[in-house]
């Protein structure tokens, strides 16, 4: 069974730095079309310079908390490729919260950011996958990659609003999977450990001795690479997984199988 995504049209949120974007790098250069998106429009800019139709990607941005960004999203993406194979829901936030006081708007906010967004735009997304497939019976009519966390299935307290965010968005996955079945749509998650993002680059510089913490609580003893999580999200989206739905993988390096409750979070 291959692992080839070319050809394909991807829509990757999150996707102006960190794994969102090594996603997107490494879909287009396994030949798939990809529409990178995010709120950080500098970031993307940056990143892309200005949209060419003659490149394989483009980019888009917006708050994708409003409907209609959602909506012009999608638009977007049929103008510049025709259609839409793959969504990968990969836009995520952290924060840490006192257990005892969480902040209703930091509870809300992740909510929002990963939950609520990844489900109305999975629902837009399939039903246009749905209508792409036009009656037919055989083969994939689309695949929803899911971007979860070890979080989920963890208790740290201070991670209480991410956790619960995370863990909702694992059952998001199973429960659309079921829904999607018979229209030929797979849905499938991906829950990681310590991956060298944006953010743990950030908290590495300020924190030092965390990185020691890590490996420490890791059997390989490493943090894994953006394009580690890119490879498996390729495995998801390509037709090597194809009877695979509902499905949460876990790449972390092994680190849930012995970490306790009181390890460190990064």
């Amino acid at each position: 069974m291959s692992f080839a995504i070319a050809g394909k049209t991807a829509i990757v949120t999150g996707g102006a730095n960190g794994i969102g974007l090594a996603i997107g790098r490494h879909f287009v250069d396994k030949g798939a079309n990809v529409v990178f998106v995010d709120r950080d429009e500098d970031g993307l800019v940056k990143e892309f310079g200005e949209n060419d139709e003659a490149n394989p990607y483009r980019y888009f941005a917006g708050d994708l908390r409003e409907k209609l960004t959602q909506a012009n999203l999608l638009s977007a993406t049929i103008d510049a490729f025709d259609k839409v194979d793959i969504l990968v829901n990969a836009s995520r936030q952290m924060i840490a919260v006192d257990p005892l006081n969480a902040d209703d708007d930091a509870v809300e906010t992740l909510l929002q950011q990963n939950l609520l967004n990844a489900l109305r735009l999975s629902q837009m997304v399939a039903k246009r996958m749905i209508k792409q497939a036009n009656g037919q019976t055989e083969g994939s009519a689309g695949t929803i990659v899911n971007l979860s966390c070890i979080a989920a299935r963890r208790t740290n307290p201070d991670l209480l609003a991410y956790s619960v965010s995370t863990a909702a968005l694992d059952q998001m996955t199973r429960s659309l999977a079921v829904a999607l079945a018979p229209h030929r749509i797979r849905v499938n998650g991906l829950a990681f450990g310590s991956v060298m993002s944006n953010r743990l680059k950030d908290v590495l510089k300020d924190h030092a001795e965390y990185r020691s913490d890590i490996e420490a609580h890791t059997p390989m003893h490493r943090i894994a690479s953006p394009t580690e999580l890119a490879h498996t999200a390729q495995y998801l989206a390509s037709d090597a997984s194809c009877f695979m739905t509902g499905q949460v993988l876990t790449l972390d390096g092994g680190r849930t199988l012995i970490d306790p409750v009181a390890a460190p979070a990064h």
